[in-house]
C-alpha cells in the first residue's frame, strides 16, 4: 500500500533543518570543550616539569600551544580529510595527506629538523590523531543512530495521522448511507437516527484528537453504531454484541475496531436480502482484549472483495501502534467470515523508547 505525504514534506524539511542547526551548535560546543580538555590534560601531564619554565605564563603558553597543535590536526582531519577523502573512499590520498600534515606539525613543534627531535612529536601526534578519530567515529555513529530513530518516529507519526484521517470519512460515508436508505423508505425513525448519528459523529471527532481513548467508550461507540445499523437492516439481520470482563480503565487507539464492524455489515447483511447474522464479542483478560467478529455472508462475495481500504488501513495501524503485541487472524469460508483480534493493551502506543 502506498502512502502519499505531500503535506508533510515541508514539515519534514523544517525538522531536518532544525536538526542540522542543532547539530552544528552541538558540534561547536563539543569541540570547544574538547580543546579545553586537551589543554588541561597537557598542563597536568607537564605539571612535574613546570619548574623548567621561566614563569607560569611560559608554562601555560606551552600547554596551550601543545593543545593547539593537537586540535588543529584533529580538526583538519575531521572536517576536511574524513568527509572529502576517507568517506569518498580515496584512501591512498587520505593516508598521504594525513601523514604529511602530522609530519609538518612535528617539524614545526620540534626544536630542530633532525629525526630524533621530530620523531617523538610525530608518533605522539599519530597517537592523539588516532584517539581523536576513534572519538569522532563513535560520536558520528551515535548521531546516525539517533537521527534514524527520530526519522523513524516521524515517519510513524505521519503515517498514523494519515491512516487516522482516512478512517473518519470512511465511517461518515457508511453512516450517511444508512440514513439515506431509511430516508428513502420514509421511515418515521429517520429523525431519531439522525440525532443518534450526530452523537456518533461527535464522539468520532472528539476521539480523533486523542492518541488513546477509554476502551469502555470505544465499545459503547460500537454498540451505538450497531443499534443504528440494526434499525436500518430491520429484521433481515440478527446482531449480537457481548462484552465480557472488567475493562479496568484500559485504553485503546480510537476508531481502531470499528472498521471490522463496518466490514461485517457491508460485506454481510448489507450485500444480501437473505437472513443474516452478526456476532461480535469483546472479552478482556489480563489486560488483553480479545475481539471477535463472526458474520454470515453470501457465497457470491469473493474473498478479494473483502480486502478494501478499511481492512488494509486497520492492519497498518495495528502494525504501527501495537508491534509484536497483537494477533489478527481471519478465517473466511464459503458462508461464514470469522475475525479474531487479540491486543495487549498494557503496551503503550508508540513506546516512549524514542526519548520523547
Amino acid at each position: 500500500m502506498e502512502f502519499i505525504f505531500i503535506d508533510s514534506i515541508f514539515v519534514r524539511y523544517l525538522i531536518e533543518a532544525f536538526m542540522i542547526k542543532k547539530s552544528l551548535k552541538n558540534t561547536i560546543l563539543i569541540n570547544i570543550g574538547a580543546f579545553l580538555l586537551v589543554t588541561i590534560l597537557e598542563l597536568l601531564s607537564g605539571w612535574l616539569i613546570r619548574d623548567k619554565f621561566d614563569s607560569y605564563y611560559s608554562f601555560y603558553k606551552w600547554g596551550f600551544g601543545y593543545a593547539t597543535y593537537i586540535m588543529v590536526i584533529i580538526w583538519i582531519n575531521h572536517f576536511v580529510f574524513i568527509p572529502f577523502l576517507l568517506d569518498k573512499r580515496r584512501y591512498f590520498l587520505y593516508g598521504i595527506l594525513l601523514f604529511v600534515i602530522i609530519f609538518l606539525a612535528a617539524c614545526l613543534k620540534g626544536e630542530s629538523i633532525s629525526w630524533p627531535s621530530v620523531s617523538k612529536y610525530f608518533f605522539f601526534f599519530i597517537y592523539t590523531t588516532g584517539t581523536g578519530m576513534a572519538a569522532f567515529f563513535l560520536r558520528r555513529n551515535m548521531i546516525i543512530q539517533r537521527e534514524n530513530v527520530e526519522k523513524e518516529k516521524l515517519q510513524k507519526e505521519l503515517e498514523l495521522n494519515y491512516l487516522k484521517e482516512q478512517v473518519n470519512p470512511h465511517f461518515l460515508f457508511n453512516s450517511l448511507n444508512s440514513i439515506y436508505s431509511l430516508a428513502r423508505q420514509q421511515s418515521p425513525e429517520t429523525p431519531d437516527l439522525v440525532m443518534q448519528l450526530s452523537e456518533l459523529m461527535r464522539y468520532q471527532l472528539e476521539s480523533s484528537r486523542k492518541d488513546t481513548v477509554l476502551l469502555k467508550e470505544e465499545l459503547e461507540f460500537i454498540e451505538n453504531y450497531l443499534l443504528l445499523e440494526e434499525k436500518r437492516l430491520s429484521k433481515r439481520c440478527t446482531v449480537e454484541f457481548l462484552i465480557v470482563g472488567d475493562l479496568l480503565h484500559l485504553r485503546i487507539a480510537p476508531m481502531l475496531l470499528i472498521p471490522f464492524v463496518e466490514n461485517a455489515i457491508k460485506h454481510g447483511a448489507q450485500s444480501t436480502n437473505e437472513q443474516s447474522t452478526i456476532d461480535i464479542s469483546a472479552s478482556i483478560k489480563n489486560s488483553t482484549l480479545h475481539f471477535c467478529v463472526v458474520n454470515s455472508k453470501p457465497s457470491m462475495v469473493s474473498a478479494s472483495k473483502r480486502k478494501g481500504m478499511g481492512l488494509e488501513n486497520v492492519r497498518r495501524r495495528l502494525n504501527l501502534l501495537y508491534p509484536n503485541s497483537h494477533l489478527l487472524e481471519i478465517d473466511e469460508k464459503e458462508n461464514i467470515y470469522n475475525l479474531n483480534l487479540s491486543i495487549d493493551l498494557s503496551v503503550s502506543i508508540l513506546k516512549k523508547t524514542d526519548n520523547d
